[in-house]
């Protein structure tokens, strides 16, 4: 891959890794083993069977954390502070041998792009997780996974596209998490309205 190329690549995976990191890791590595796509040769370990192995166990974990109300919610508390380190490190690793300071660039860009990815997806579940019925959260967490997968294949096949897809991506999730957060607010302060409001008087009299 040329550097323009990788910087796709990155920034494709990126965005995936905060949808899903261990869902991009497992595609990733299953497209280079049946050659489907060809990965950077940095990133090619994450073809061998211990990292696709543990990739996969993990994703089963997260594909039923994610569906459930509310565990879903602490599930994307916790990978706040591992999903973007992580696609840091596959961007700084995806660089290989270029000048130290353009794989650090990188990687602050990736970390940048999978943190914005994931709040999207953090607030977009918190705003779902309101509602009583699953099929909300069951739903927006089978798209997400769909969209992971498809990211990580397109990162690697045309990762020049990808990285104008990726800008639109990024400015459609500031947006949407603008406007979930001030969703949430309002639930809050009506939640909060509730809990202050006076009780009635003893045995309803008036």
């Amino acid at each position: 891959m040329s550097p323009l190329e990788t910087l796709g690549f990155a920034l494709g995976t990126s965005f995936a890794s905060g949808l899903n990191l261990y869902a991009t890791v497992a595609a990733a590595g299953l497209f280079q083993r049946f050659g489907i796509i060809q990965l950077p040769d940095s990133l090619q370990v994450l073809a061998s069977p211990f990292v696709l192995g543990i990739a996969i166990l993990l994703f089963v974990i997260e594909f039923i954390a994610d569906k459930i109300p509310y565990v879903d919610s602490a599930w994307d508390a916790v990978h706040t502070f591992i999903r973007p380190p992580a696609a840091a490190l596959i961007s700084y690793s995806a660089f290989g041998q270029v000048p130290e300071e353009w794989k650090i660039t990188a990687a602050l860009l990736a970390g940048g792009v999978a943190l914005t990815s994931h709040g999207a997806k953090a607030t977009t579940r918190a705003a779902a997780n309101t509602s009583p019925e699953p099929i909300s959260n069951w739903t927006l967490s089978t798209l997400e996974d769909g969209l992971a997968v498809f990211l990580a294949w397109m990162a690697a096949a045309h990762p020049i596209l990808t990285a104008a897809v990726v800008v639109v991506l990024v400015i459609l999730a500031v947006l949407l998490i603008w406007k979930l957060v001030g969703y949430v607010r309002v639930l809050r302060d009506r939640v909060r309205g509730w809990n202050t409001r006076p009780a009635g008087p003893p045995g309803g009299a008036t």
